[in-house]
């Protein structure tokens, strides 16, 4: 391989809240980090290359981006999964909650109802419920090791709740769905016929394994919102850039005047740079960052079969966010947290944060060396063997 991913990066000292803030967030300082979704990996050298060189020009003024930038963003989405956006059509922003919140306020009232398919993303109740909207869950069925879609709740929910926004996850997090398109279609007809808008986080279509594909929900319904970010793809969270397409000119214009009444409308300068950098130069590192995931994936995998059966791994068919089920064990979800964080002496993302049908569930962050994961299931099965 081109590029390096098994070195690991000291990332302590640094003021990272994977590993920086254990104790300031209830846990004991040597826990082994592989929560939150940022990955252990530096970004491509490509990348790191342009922005050292703006970085070396000295000046971070007030910055705007030019065609250029949306040419690259607009190609990545178009050769990768067939979705084109035109530059009126792209609006740039700090982050992809940072705009969901934003949505939320431009494109419902106080009190209106805004639907999650749960399990899902935890920040995306705060920004429902913190916004005086009212939270709405559709929850996902999870038989036999997989999760689908309740298509008759779904749509009940829409009528007697009097549904007006709907936050689709695609890919899902936590659990690692691949959505098809049969399923893109059915939950577009049931909001189209309803007068649902559509706001589609896809924030992790980079990441899809063998034997599925990512259809961009904005091939299915022009009036959807579609949320991307280079953030989780080349590890650029910090530098707060977030590409929002929007074909309907009327959502355009709210969204765009929500931003604006918000105060934060200009974007991050070395964020921009970063990502026409990754767009442009990052596919080849990317390909090579897929590989390593998946075989992170089968290592964990290859391991809870042989030595930890009674932890289920639910498979993933996108995100390098692994959902394990410990039901087997009957703990409670206090239980299982304490014995995951003081037992086994990991930071895990607890399964309940993303709603009750998460109970028994624990969430794995695999974007590191494979050497630290090993670590970390070497530490599941001490304490659950």
């Amino acid at each position: 391989m081109k590029y390096d991913f098994d070195t690991v990066i000291e990332r302590r000292g640094t003021n990272c809240i994977k590993y920086d803030f254990a104790v300031e967030r209830g846990k004991p300082a040597d826990v082994l980090p592989l929560w939150v979704a940022d990955m252990d990996f530096p970004a491509p050298p490509e990348v790191l290359a342009d922005i050292q060189k703006a970085v070396a020009h000295g000046i971070f003024g007030y910055t705007e981006p030019k065609a250029d930038y949306y040419g690259v963003v607009s190609d990545w989405f178009g050769s990768r999964f067939g979705y084109h956006a035109a530059r009126h059509e792209i609006i740039t922003a700090s982050g992809v909650v940072f705009a969901l919140a934003q949505m939320v306020r431009a494109f419902t009232s106080p009190n209106d109802a805004v639907l999650l398919q749960t399990p899902v993303y935890y920040p995306l109740f705060d920004i429902i419920l913190d916004n005086g909207r009212t939270l709405v869950t559709n929850s996902l069925r999870y038989n036999n090791g997989k999760y689908s879609i309740d298509f008759h709740d779904f749509e009940q929910k829409i009528v007697t709740r009097g549904v007006r926004l709907f936050i689709l996850c695609s890919p899902h997090n936590p659990v690692g769905r691949v959505w098809t398109r049969g399923e893109l279609a059915e939950m577009s007809r049931i909001c189209v016929k309803h007068g649902v808008t559509v706001v589609s986080d896809e924030i992790h279509c980079d990441f899809v394994w063998q034997g599925h594909t990512h259809t961009c929900f904005g091939l299915l319904n022009e009036n959807a919102v579609i949320a991307t970010a280079p953030s989780k793809t080349f590890n650029l969270a910090g530098l707060q850039a977030a590409n929002i397409f929007i074909k309907n000119s009327e959502l355009r214009e709210k969204l765009k005047a929500e931003i604006k009444r918000s105060g934060c409308d200009g974007p991050n300068t070395l964020g921009l740079v970063a990502c026409q950098s990754a767009y442009s130069k990052g596919g080849p590192w990317l390909d090579e960052l897929n590989a390593y995931l998946a075989a992170n994936i089968r290592f964990v995998r290859e391991f809870l079969a042989e030595r930890l059966p009674k932890v289920r791994l639910v498979e993933p068919e996108g995100t390098y966010l692994v959902w394990l089920d410990f039901t087997e064990y009957g703990l409670s979800q206090k239980e299982l947290d304490r014995r995951v964080t003081h037992g086994a002496r990991l930071w895990l993302n607890s399964g309940t944060i993303f709603g009750v049908e998460g109970e028994g569930f624990q969430r794995v962050n695999v974007a590191c060396p494979r050497g630290v994961l090993g670590e970390g299931v070497g530490r599941l099965e001490r304490e659950f063997l």
